[in-house]
């Protein structure tokens, strides 16, 4: 059974920094493109950044020079260091393949207070 787990999210002043963790059960994982997006209240869930199996990453323009996406040792593992957050980065993150597939995880809270 697939499962996604997203941790790091918190609360943090603009211009700061976090760094979010995702682990993905399933070996589907290890072989595809995997991304980070991000869902702000009353608006469509959006792919911010993602990964290749081999490494090549591609970001919202959004995004662009402030956030790196990358991949742990195991590859089912997808990191996403954010900085100079700014408040509309505010959002619930997850992680899911590239285009998503299956169910979503819960996803973890970003808030970046002005």
């Amino acid at each position: 059974q697939v499962q996604l787990v997203e941790s790091g999210g918190g609360l943090v002043q603009a211009g700061g920094s976090l760094r979010l963790s995702c682990a993905a059960s399933g070996s589907i994982f290890s072989i595809n493109r995997m991304g980070w997006y991000r869902q702000a209240p009353g608006k469509e869930r959006e792919l911010v950044a993602g990964i290749t199996s081999g490494g090549i990453t591609n970001y919202a323009d959004s995004v662009k020079g402030r956030f790196t996406i990358s991949r742990g040792n195991a590859k089912n593992t997808v990191y996403l260091q954010m900085n100079s957050l700014k408040p509309e980065d505010t959002a619930v993150y997850y992680c899911n393949l590239v285009p998503a597939l299956g169910p979503w995880g819960q996803g973890t809270q970003v808030t970046v207070s002005s």
